[in-house]
């Protein structure tokens, strides 16, 4: 094979992966209004397949859509509802938390800060920058 041959080949590659890679919690934040979806989302997406990601975060924001709605279910509802995510024993507990202090700090709001988010725990820089 020629180099111009490997040359195209590489930047067909390129072109035809490049469509349809964006990741869920990406969708997610270009389609909805919603930040606390997003904040939901993200948080069940680290380390976990899309597809198990949109499917977890749809059964769960169908219990609880709000912090408190959320806040008022038993950390085993939640597991079950993220089940098979990843980690969702973690991934509960943290929800559970970050819910708190939506709750307590920011009157059950999602900050639209950067350094708020970030102040809360649990929530990293990526989920705080697809937040934002």
């Amino acid at each position: 094979m020629q180099d111009s041959q490997i040359n195209n080949v590489i930047k067909i590659l390129r072109r035809e992966l490049a469509v349809g890679t964006m990741p869920i919690v990406s969708h997610l934040a270009a389609d909805q209004q919603n930040p606390f979806v997003i904040l939901i989302s993200t948080l069940l997406s680290l380390r976990t397949k899309d597809e198990v990601t949109a499917v977890a975060a749809e059964r769960l924001l169908e219990i609880a859509a709000t912090p408190e709605e959320m806040v008022g279910i038993p950390l085993a509802r939640i597991e079950k509802a993220i089940y098979p995510v990843g980690f969702y024993h973690v991934k509960a507990r943290t929800i559970h938390s970050v819910c708190r202090e939506l709750i307590g700090r920011f009157d059950s709001q999602v900050p639209a800060n950067l350094d708020d988010l970030l102040s809360i725990k649990g929530v990293g820089r990526k989920t705080a920058n697809l937040v934002v």
